[in-house]
């Protein structure tokens, strides 16, 4: 098995990042989320950045389509709008 590693820090291999891609992970900082990649010493950042830049990502689809990327979320109950 060949594995690539991009964060020799915490082991996470090109294919871990592009699994959490396809989950949804558009940026470096919800792939640092979801493994801990790029968390350490940083250098493997760019390397990150350049694997979600040649993937499809499902929110930046939705973005380019002028759709909403993020859940509307509710007013919390209980709570008053400030007059």
């Amino acid at each position: 098995m060949n594995r690539v590693y991009v964060c020799s820090c915490f082991g996470v291999t090109e294919q871990q990042v592009k699994q959490h891609a396809e989950n949804g992970a558009c940026t470096p900082r919800q792939i640092a989320s979801a493994s801990k990649a790029g968390t350490d010493c940083g250098s493997c950042v760019r390397s990150i950045q350049a694997i979600l830049g040649r993937g499809a990502c499902p929110r930046r689809a939705l973005a380019e389509q002028g759709k909403p990327v993020l859940a509307e979320l509710s007013p919390a109950q209980g709570l008053e709008e400030a007059a």
